[in-house]
């Protein structure tokens, strides 16, 4: 059952060079409470345009799950231990959580 009144929750989108690199972002997020659970999807490729090159590099999907009191923390954070000199860092607000998940987000980081 999806409970409207929800309080706002995020998940921070953020690919990562590889398995390792976002296995160490995510943990470091869990430990520092700033996020209750990391999905971590390998397997991703990327194709963009840096420097006047088109790139493409294969890539880890790191995304974390939290409250919106704490998604700008997970942000900053994630910015300033991220191996990349320009992360991709997308905050994803969301107003509907299932009441069960919600409770068990919010007490994980509290």
């Amino acid at each position: 059952m999806i409970d409207a009144s929800t309080p706002a929750m995020a998940l921070i989108y953020c690919p990562c060079p590889d398995l390792d690199a976002a296995r160490q972002l995510g943990s470091q997020l869990l430990d520092a409470r700033l996020a209750g659970c990391i999905n971590i999807l390998p397997g991703m490729v990327s194709l963009y345009d840096w420097e006047g090159e088109r790139e493409e590099e294969a890539e880890t999907v790191l995304i974390a799950k939290t409250s919106a009191a704490k998604a700008e923390a997970a942000r900053a954070f994630i910015e300033r231990e991220h191996p990349y000199e320009v992360p991709a860092v997308l905050t994803i607000g969301l107003s509907h959580v299932t009441a069960g998940y919600r409770d068990w987000l919010l007490a994980a980081v509290a």
